[in-house]
C-alpha cells in the first residue's frame, strides 16, 4: 500500500490575529496564516487550513499581532543618524549652510557613513521598515551595510556640481555612481539609482545627461524638489521657470522620477506631475520641523499622483519611524484641508507600503502581501492596553503610535528582528559607536 502523500513543505508559517495585505485595499484577514517558501509568499489562508495543508520548517504564533507588509521609507539620509539633534531649531538654509554642510565636510568619510547607516538600519528595522531609499555621500558604504544586514535598499547616489566629501563634481559623481550600479546590477535586494541633489545644486548640463542615462537604461531618479517656497522663488528669479517646469523641459520628469518634498505646489506643478507620471515622497515631520512648508498630499492623491512617505534624515526629523510619518501625514492633511476625511488611515498605510514600492519601481517585489512577492513583513503587537478596545486594526496602526510595538520583521523570509532583538546587528556596539562619534564631533576626543 503506497505511503500517504506528504503535504507540501514551506519554510515558515506565520499565524496572526490579523493580516493586512494592503492589496486588495481595505482587506483584513482574521485568524489566518501566511506561508513562506524560498523567501516568497506562498499563500494567505485560514490558520486551521494552513496547519492541515502545509508542513512547516518553522511555525510562528502571533496571537495579539497584526501582520503587514514591511514599511518602505522612500527618502532618507541614513548616515545622518550621527547628526541627530545637531543644530536643531534652525530654518533649512541656515541649518544646511552654517551647520550641517560644514560638519559633513569635516567628519563625513566611509567609516562615518557605515556606522551611521548601521544605526539607521537598526532603528528602521525596530519600527517595521524593511526597505529604504538612501541619498548620501559614500553610497558604497551604505550599500554594503544593507547587503550585510539583510535590508532591502535603493541606493540613490548624490550628484552635485561642486566638490563634496565623496566627489569632485557632477561628472565624477556620475562615474562613481554608475560603477557602483554595475557592482550591484544582479543583487536581489539592492538597486542603485540617480540622485541629482536639488535644482539649486545641479546645472542643466548635468541634469540633461542624467535624463538621457535614465531613459536609455530605465534607471530611477530621485531629487529634492520644491522643498521650500524660497527655493521655488529663487528658481523663478534665476531660470524664469518653476523647478517642476525646468525638470519637465529637461526631460527629467517621468514615471521613473521621485520628487522629494513638493511643498509650495501650484496647479501647474500638479498638472506636470500628473502628465509625466512622476511620484512624490512626502516627508511631513522633517518639513514641519524645518518649517519648510506643507506638501498637499491629499490633493495630489486625489489628482491621481502616487504619493509615498519618507522620513528624511534623522538630523532633521529626528527619527526614522515610518509609522510616525503615516500618523503625521494623516493628521496634517486633515488640518491643512479642513476635512476630517482627508487622507484616511487606509490611505496612510498604503502610502507607507505599496505606494512606496511603486515610487521606487519595485511594486512587483514588495509593498503588499501577495503570493509571489518577497516575504517582507512586519508584526505589530496590538495587545497592549493603549490599543484597546480594537475596533479597526488599520486605524489603530496609524493613530496609536505603532513603531515601538513592532516585535518581528522579515525581509525575503529572513527574520531580521525577533521579539524586538536584532538578528544581524549588535545593539550595544551600535550605541557605543554612536557615542564615540558624538564625542569626536563635540571635540571631546580625537
Amino acid at each position: 500500500m503506497p505511503a500517504p502523500e506528504q503535504p507540501p513543505y514551506v519554510d515558515t508559517l506565520i499565524h496572526a490575529r490579523w493580516i493586512i495585505p494592503v492589496v486588495p485595499a481595505d482587506k483584513v484577514y482574521e485568524n489566518c496564516a501566511l506561508a513562506i517558501r524560498d523567501g516568497r509568499i506562498q499563500a494567505i489562508l485560514p490558520s486551521a487550513e494552513a496547519a492541515r495543508r502545509y508542513r512547516a520548517g518553522e511555525t510562528v504564533q502571533l496571537d495579539h499581532h497584526v501582520l503587514i507588509p514591511g514599511l518602505i521609507n522612500t527618502h532618507t539620509h541614513a548616515a545622518m543618524t550621527l547628526l541627530r539633534g545637531y543644530a536643531d531649531d534652525r530654518p533649512l538654509m541656515e541649518w544646511l549652510q552654517q551647520h550641517i554642510w560644514p560638519a559633513e565636510q569635516k567628519w563625513v568619510n566611509p567609516a562615518f557613513v557605515a556606522d551611521g547607516s548601521r544605526l539607521a538600519v537598526a532603528e528602521m528595522l525596530r519600527s517595521g521598515t524593511t526597505t529604504f531609499s538612501d541619498q548620501y555621500f559614500f553610497p558604497e558604504a551604505t550599500a554594503l551595510v544593507a547587503r550585510e544586514t539583510g535590508m532591502r535598499a535603493q541606493i540613490a547616489f548624490p550628484v552635485i556640481d561642486a566638490p563634496t566629501p565623496w566627489s569632485r563634481n557632477g561628472e565624477d559623481a556620475l562615474q562613481k555612481g554608475l560603477a557602483l550600479r554595475d557592482d550591484y546590477r544582479a543583487h536581489e535586494r539592492i538597486d542603485v539609482v540617480f540622485a541629482p541633489h536639488a535644482p539649486y545644486t545641479v546645472g542643466d548640463e548635468t541634469l540633461e545627461k542624467i535624463a538621457v542615462y535614465a531613459a536609455e537604461a530605465q534607471i530611477p531618479v530621485q531629487m529634492h524638489l520644491h522643498e521650500t517656497a524660497a527655493e521655488v522663488e529663487r528658481a523663478v528669479d534665476e531660470h524664469g521657470e518653476r523647478p517642476t517646469e525646468r525638470l519637465y523641459r529637461l526631460g527629467l520628469l517621468s514615471p521613473q522620477t521621485l520628487c522629494v518634498h513638493m511643498t509650495a505646489v501650484e496647479d501647474r506643478d500638479v498638472a506636470l506631475l500628473r502628465e509625466s507620471g512622476a511620484h512624490v515622497a512626502h516627508c511631513p515631520r522633517s518639513n514641519l520641523k524645518l518649517a519648510s512648508g506643507f506638501c498637499p498630499a491629499s490633493d495630489l492623491l486625489d489628482a491621481g499622483i502616487n504619493v509615498a512617505l519618507g522620513t528624511d534624515g534623522a538630523a532633521s526629523n529626528n527619527g526614522l519611524d515610518l509609522f510616525a510619518e503615516a500618523n503625521t501625514a494623516a493628521l496634517l492633511a486633515k488640518a491643512v484641508s479642513g476635512r476630517a476625511d482627508a487622507l484616511p488611515a487606509r490611505q496612510a498605510l498604503a502610502m507607507a507600503t505599496i505606494h512606496g514600492a511603486r515610487a521606487l519601481g519595485i511594486e512587483d517585489r514588495t509593498g503588499s502581501l501577495e503570493p509571489g512577492k518577497y516575504a517582507d513583513l512586519a508584526a505589530v503587537d496590538l495587545g497592549g492596553l493603549e490599543q484597546q478596545p480594537l475596533h479597526d486594526p488599520i486605524s489603530q496602526l496609524v493613530y496609536t503610535g505603532s513603531g515601538h510595538l513592532v516585535t518581528d520583521v522579515w525581509v525575503a523570509g529572513r527574520q531580521l528582528l525577533d521579539q524586538r532583538q536584532l538578528t544581524t546587528l549588535n545593539e550595544a556596539e551600535l550605541v557605543q559607536r554612536a557615542q564615540d562619534w558624538r564625542a569626536r564631533i563635540a571635540g571631546l576626543s580625537t
